[in-house]
């Protein structure tokens, strides 16, 4: 067996000699032969390409913990686990970003004067489906506040309903500061988790997902854990605005899962986030013609979004729109609890 130094085989390596000892002590990167008198260790130069995997993953930044399973693995398979790895690198990246955004954003912009304030004209609708014996889902739409809570176990309908109402005084007083909004709205959501550990105690497997939005008069801020989801139609083009907190989600963000087969997934409903732990937080600046839509999987579970497109243009009103959408989900099957909240961007009547 052709043996290296220590020194000899960082230097071929790209690692340190004070991280190959780290990787010996941890058993990531073990030596080929220690010598029993002087304890210096000797690395085989077959072992040279495990070691500059392992630097390479370092590099990436990917947790030691990870690296060993990795650098275990060859070709496609250590491949397909680095692409995953970035994949939750970039979505997490992605969120952080939105935030530094948000307060750069609030930390530099001069106090915005004359600024045309807006109204927000919303309806809320919720069924039971044809398959489910009861609906678990709770939606709200006041002046400010819009709200769509799907509830899942035992005790699935008291724990949307309590995430739901804990938001409510949102909706009253006179008005949300623009710079204060997602603070508020952060806090609201705590106290939303909180009511719902308060109902479901002693109920195994139960909780809630939430995605709200929270109405400023000329910007909406947004709270989202789940996989309910929320929409922007603008101009004839449908957005949507939040990301799944779903097994299958996650999977397809990871390139192990296609779109077509994350439709038949068997764990397509199982979350990776529901109320309690944090959410996603964002704020969107709103535009008179603006139609925003908030579901529960319900809907999006059995119909397109080329569809939810489609009704969500044609309908005259926020009515019209969450009647035809609940009617669609219905007409495909019914299979889940189905609820909707449309809310339009219009300018102040008079």
């Amino acid at each position: 067996m052709d043996l290296l130094t220590i020194g000899a085989f960082a230097k071929a390596s790209g690692l340190s000699p004070k991280a190959l000892r780290l990787y010996d002590e941890l058993g990531l990167l073990r030596p080929a032969r220690v010598d029993p008198y002087t304890g210096y260790r000797y690395y085989a130069v077959a072992q040279l390409d495990r070691a500059r995997l392992v630097a390479w993953l370092r590099r990436l930044g990917m947790p030691l913990a990870e690296i060993r399973a990795v650098s275990v693995l060859t070709g496609a398979d250590a491949a397909r686990e680095v692409r995953a790895y970035w994949a939750r690198i970039e979505a997490e990246t992605a969120v952080r970003r939105d935030l530094a955004a948000f307060l750069v954003t609030e930390l530099t912009e001069a106090p915005r004067e004359g600024t045309t304030m807006l109204e927000l004209r919303c309806a809320a609708h919720s069924d039971r489906g044809h398959v489910r014996p009861a609906n678990q889902d709770t939606v709200y739409a006041g002046r400010r506040l819009l709200a769509v809570a799907d509830g899942f176990g035992p005790a699935g309908a008291p724990a949307s309903g309590a995430a739901v109402e804990a938001l409510r005084f949102l909706d009253e007083g006179d008005g949300v500061q623009p710079g204060n909004v997602l603070n508020l709205l952060a806090d609201a959501v705590r106290g939303a988790g909180d009511a719902v550990r308060d109902v479901t105690e002693g109920a195994e497997d139960a909780g809630t997902t939430l995605t709200a939005l929270l109405w400023t008069g000329s910007r909406l801020a947004l709270a989202h854990i789940g996989d309910s989801r929320a929409y922007l139609l603008r101009e004839g083009g449908l957005f949507r605005i939040t990301h799944d907190h779903s097994v299958v989600q996650s999977l397809l963000d990871e390139g192990r899962l296609t779109p077509a087969e994350a439709e038949s997934h068997p764990q397509r409903s199982l979350l990776l986030k529901v109320l309690g732990a944090d959410p996603d937080l964002r704020l969107h600046e709103a535009l008179p013609g603006d139609r925003y839509l908030l579901c529960s999987d319900g809907l999006t579970g059995v119909v397109p979004d080329g569809r939810i497109r489609e009704l969500l243009a044609a309908a005259p009103d926020p009515e019209a729109a969450v009647r035809s959408l609940v009617d669609a989900a219905n007409t495909a099957g019914g299979p889940d609890n189905v609820s909707c909240v449309v809310g339009d961007v219009v300018p102040p009547v008079g």
